[in-house]
């Protein structure tokens, strides 16, 4: 029988490695982010060892404030340990959890058998894609660029410092595509705050704006990562939709990254926004193999909306 038991520092690299394959090698995955010997509040990674040997993992975390009474199961390494890994999990629940939530991609075969076997409910499904910007070519959006353009619409990168009021429309702008969007736990952003947004963006990403008349009518944050970037969020004032300034906006980033040096890009949304689904398509997005968000709500704490 496996020792199940809390990660130490120690177990950093193995964990890195279990992780980084059971996401089938998808994102990057770092050992300094299990060599920390005191987690956040409600983070723990307990693993499964044989003598000195971590054959698999599982991490609970909090889900977030778009679910805020969830935690968060995601399980790694050998399949056979996870049923030991998910008992030992419960006992080490944050109080108050109401349901419990993992999110694997429908490839990710071993984890659907255990979360299925589990009694855990298909829930909520999103999409992912790719882009490879070595092969990105916006040419084919700069007819559609320059017909905005002379309707008076204008696209640029946001530079530092921007003014108050210029944070205050991206805020605003944010919750109001934030609300129109269909809902998911999984790709619903948290909430943000105009200061919280702020400091975000200063710290690690880039941002394009549209403006007509002086007015923001549209943006889309891009996060560069090494050489891969990574889409946040992309919204267009209700008045403003259907002139093609989401698919802009994008190609306007998406070709300052290869510029920059990046190889790759990536994106998803939930799989009911059809809308960014045909933006994402006319930019060159290869859609992935979907993910899947699995519920499964604690005794006594039925009829979750997570």
């Amino acid at each position: 029988m496996p020792h199940i038991r809390p990660a130490t520092p120690d177990d950093a690299d193995t964990l890195a490695a279990l992780v980084h394959a059971a996401y089938l090698g998808q994102f990057p995955v770092h050992p300094e982010q299990y060599r920390t010997a005191n987690p956040a509040p409600g983070h723990l990674h307990l693993v499964a060892a044989q003598g000195h040997d971590v054959t698999a993992a599982v991490h609970i975390t909090p889900f977030g404030e778009r679910a805020p009474r969830a935690a968060r199961l995601q399980f790694a390494g050998d399949h056979a340990q996870y049923a030991a890994l998910y008992t030992a999990a419960l006992t080490h629940l944050p109080s108050g959890t109401r349901t419990l939530i993992s999110v694997v991609r429908e490839d990710h075969t071993p984890q659907r058998a255990f979360l299925d076997a589990a009694a855990f409910r298909n829930a909520h499904q999103s999409w992912g894609a790719h882009l490879d910007l070595r092969t990105f070519n916006p040419d084919a959006h700069r007819a559609l660029d320059e017909r905005r353009y002379l309707e008076g619409y204008e696209i640029a990168r946001l530079t530092h410092p921007a003014p108050a009021p210029t944070w205050a429309a991206l805020h605003a702008l944010t919750l109001e595509a934030v609300r129109d969007a269909p809902r998911n736990p999984t790709t619903t952003p948290d909430d943000l705050t105009p200061e919280t947004l702020r400091a975000t963006v200063e710290r690690e990403e880039q941002v394009w704006v549209a403006t007509y008349r002086n007015e923001i009518t549209g943006f889309t944050r891009l996060t560069p990562r090494g050489t891969h970037a990574e889409s946040e969020l992309t919204a267009v004032t209700r008045a403003h939709r259907r002139r093609g300034l989401a698919t802009l906006l994008k190609m306007h980033a998406l070709t300052w990254a290869r510029t920059q040096g990046l190889t790759s890009a990536g994106t998803g949304g939930n799989v009911h926004n059809l809308p960014m689904l045909r933006v994402n398509a006319r930019l060159g997005y290869r859609v992935e193999p979907m993910w899947i968000t699995y519920t499964r709500d604690m005794p006594g704490h039925g009829n979750s909306d997570a």
